[in-house]
């Protein structure tokens, strides 16, 4: 059976990540992403009401034309979680497919509300749930299967998808650290990552993120996150004046640790934020999470406002406010704060928590510097990192190769110079680049088995 991999997106960037496999007659799409800074480096876009073609020239989302030289129909459209940079492009790609879109439930909702909110396409694409674990056949012949397996990210619900083909497995890496004490949700299931390395014809190709490639060592667990909110937090008890505590919208697991520290140093926990409402109200109404007690959320402009009127009326030691912009987003709640433009005054020695790592790329670092000089200028004291990542380092690199065993290698998910660290590590593995190891660019297409 002929096998080709074109590499879409992601292959020399950070964000906007596709990619398709094309198995004999059969071809499955993962991914349709957003690279948000290419939107962010403009004022006042809405993304929403943009055509795919000015999108893509910008830069911001997968040019998928390539796509023609692919012979066969597209059964499906998989996005391994609900992470922007996986999603945000489908409102503006996926109705050009006749296919549906499938995803685990956490992710297929997140899809849901970005087509509800999508103002320039029609999509129609059947929204497809498949839980980890879960398989599905693709196309009518019988012989190419569709798998999920359960991983951890600092996103919840996340998803590995691997394809199985009469050649071997195709394995679609992205994103993952081994997280086997997560706060919320199942271990990594390395278990049948081991088995499918070792069943029938293997692993044929492995599409792995290269994010963390260069760093030693493992990612810690969740867990040990969760214990450095808790050191962070309880020793602000005595404090009386303001904490405010931000994170990624999307980091359910995080949310709710900084909820339940909240409580544990007296505080009510309070979520503001458009995104930060959307995320934690949906994994809450989808039984992901429960918060308990009376947990504020507020997303519109003017909920936020009276709530943060209410704290300041009520004494901001009674409260700590969970907000965006950990980024320095120039329209998220951290900013507005940072800029004096909602009714929370940050007074001198108030206690700002970033419990998230500066996105590594330009525009992020450029914000997230501008955010924290706004801050420090009303007095703020700043609290940086208190964060884990959600993705593999060396170690967890290794064990995956050791796992899989697979006979190609695909590194995605950043720049060339951010993929040279997994190239070399899987040289150390008895890889060549060239030969199983192939470091591709957005709009390849790679033919492994002809």
């Amino acid at each position: 059976m002929e096998i080709e991999i074109a590499t879409l997106g992601g292959y020399e960037e950070v964000g906007r990540q596709m990619t398709a496999v094309r198995a004999g007659d059969d071809i499955v799409i993962f991914d349709m992403g957003l690279n948000l800074s290419k939107v962010l480096i403009h004022d006042n876009v809405e993304t929403e009401s943009m055509h795919s073609l000015d999108l893509i020239d910008m830069g911001a989302i997968p040019d998928d034309r390539v796509m023609s030289e692919l012979e066969g129909d597209v059964q499906a459209i998989v996005p391994t979680h609900g992470h922007l940079d996986h999603i945000a492009g489908i409102p503006k790609l996926a109705h050009r497919y006749d296919a549906p879109i499938v995803g685990s439930p956490y992710t297929i909702e997140l899809v849901k509300q970005q087509i509800d909110d999508e103002g320039k396409f029609q999509v129609d694409n059947d929204l497809v749930k498949m839980k980890a674990g879960g398989t599905m056949a693709i196309g009518d012949s019988e012989q190419v299967e569709m798998e999920f397996v359960n991983v951890t990210h600092s996103i919840i619900d996340a998803i590995n998808p691997v394809l199985h083909t009469p050649e071997g497995a195709i394995v679609y890496g992205l994103d993952k650290r081994l997280d086997h004490t997560p706060v919320i949700g199942d271990p990594i299931d390395m278990d049948r990552f081991r088995e499918i390395g070792r069943q029938d014809e293997g692993v044929l190709a492995y599409i792995e993120d290269c994010t963390n490639a260069g760093s030693k060592g493992r990612t810690p667990s969740e867990a040990y996150a969760k214990k450095h909110v808790e050191d962070t937090l309880t020793s602000m008890e005595d404090y009386s004046g303001g904490i405010i505590a931000t994170t990624f919208s999307s980091h359910i697991a995080r949310v709710k640790t900084l909820v339940e520290y909240a409580r544990e140093i007296g505080r009510q926990p309070v979520l503001l934020g458009r995104s930060m409402e959307k995320y934690s109200g949906t994994a809450e109404r989808l039984d992901f999470v429960d918060f308990q007690g009376d947990v504020g959320m507020y997303g519109h402009r003017k909920s936020v406002d009276r709530a943060f009127k209410r704290i300041m009326k009520e004494g901001k030691g009674n409260f700590l406010p969970i907000v965006t912009g950990h980024q320095g987003e120039p329209r998220a709640m951290l900013t507005r704060m940072g800029r004096g433009e909602t009714p929370y005054e940050i007074d001198d020695g108030d206690k700002v928590v970033f419990s998230a790592s500066v996105i590594p790329e330009p525009t992020n670092e450029g914000q997230r510097y501008q955010s924290e000089q706004l801050l420090r200028m009303q007095g703020a004291r700043l609290y940086d990192d208190i964060h884990v990542s959600g993705h593999l380092r060396e170690e967890g690199h290794y064990e995956m190769l050791q796992a899989l065993q697979p006979q190609h290698l695909i590194p995605g998910h950043q720049t060339l110079k951010g993929r040279s660290p997994y190239v070399d590590l899987a040289k150390s593995q008895g890889y060549k680049l060239g030969r199983d190891v192939h470091v591709t660019q957005n709009g390849s297409v790679i033919q492994l088995v002809e």
